[in-house]
């Protein structure tokens, strides 16, 4: 009983691997998290490390992925490198046996996905995808509504996530060797907005535009599923947009406003009245999967019961199919 105990307390030692912005922010919310120490990163350049390890209080500081992997007091890790990389690095900590929480989107393909899974399951330690979005405040109270159909049924969703950027072969985010493009950068989220509130769709539909480099610009999709419920969803490189998710239902509209992928406010809208619940955030949000995916491994669960397997693989599936649909190849 006493050991029990403790594990509920036990400090999980971090490490983060892949330095870039949203390592940071992620870096950032770590510290505001009791029971939570990040202590040791890991860069392609020591200077790098040396620099990300010295702003967030980390003890340790490495100049490769496997020095960090070879640390037997690191429990978890977050895995923030660019996409293609996301299979490769799962797999060198999930031999090492440390728990990974990896960035969305998971990998490149369904293919890659299960393998992370099963390189899981064999070595029995935790792995979750990291959309950080499914455990925000203001999501999990909108899904709530939904799922209790507190205005009645769900009838159709809008959701999208654009905004302007100068192109630049050079950069991550137009590298399509890398997964870079619209689609699987920020088109995931609208995707997941469908996929966590409606499920998988019987039908999609898919048009994009792409960069001369031959990653898409934008994508345009629309989600088809019984009763003639929709979902139309778009994501940009080439333009800003509202970056909201609105549920239109029988009794109401919910709808996330800008930014809805992060922390933000929920408006609701019915005849009777309108009204907007702020959610009174301090952190930048990545704290809240954190402290999901600490409690598991304190647990000595193998696979969230939010984020499970099942949803990830299911998320990747569409992005493929969407892919396929847009003659989309990396």
């Amino acid at each position: 009983m006493e050991n029990q105990k403790q594990s509920q307390h036990k400090t999980i030692n971090w490490g983060i691997i892949g330095l870039g912005s949203i390592a940071h922010k992620f870096a950032k919310d770590l510290l505001t998290i009791e029971g939570a120490n990040l202590l040791a990163v890991a860069s392609r350049t020591q200077e790098k490390a040396n620099e990300f390890a010295l702003q967030y209080n980390a003890t340790r500081a490495y100049s490769s992925y496997e020095a960090l992997a070879h640390d037997q007091n690191i429990d978890a890790v977050y895995i923030a490198t660019p996409h293609a990389l996301h299979k490769e690095n799962t797999l060198l900590f999930l031999e090492h046996g440390i728990a990974v929480l990896c960035e969305k989107p998971f990998a490149m393909n369904s293919e890659e996905v299960s393998e992370m899974i099963s390189k899981a399951k064999e070595n029995n330690v935790l792995l979750m995808e990291a959309l950080w979005t499914y455990f925000l405040p203001h999501y999990r109270y909108v899904v709530n509504l939904l799922k209790n159909e507190t205005y009645g049924k769900l009838l159709k969703i809008e959701a999208d996530f654009g905004f302007y950027r100068a192109f630049d072969n050079n950069a991550r985010l137009f590298n399509k060797s890398l997964g870079g493009g619209s689609l699987l950068d920020i088109g995931i989220y609208p995707i997941f907005v469908a996929l966590s509130t409606l499920g998988i769709p019987d039908n999609i539909e898919a048009v994009a535009t792409f960069f001369e480099n031959g990653a898409d610009s934008t994508c345009q999709m629309k989600f088809h599923y019984e009763n003639n419920v929709t979902a139309s969803l778009q994501s940009s490189l080439i333009e800003d947009t509202p970056t909201e998710a609105t549920f239109y239902c029988e009794n109401g509209i919910l709808k996330i406003n800008t930014m809805f992928h992060q922390p933000s406010t929920v408006t609701i809208t019915t005849e009777a009245k309108k009204e907007t619940i702020d959610f009174e955030y301090s952190t930048i949000g990545y704290n809240y999967e954190v402290l999901h995916f600490n409690q598991l491994l304190r647990e000595g669960k193998t696979e969230s019961n939010v984020m499970t397997f099942e949803f990830s693989k299911n998320l990747i599936k569409l992005l493929d199919k969407v892919r396929n649909i847009i003659d989309l190849e990396y």
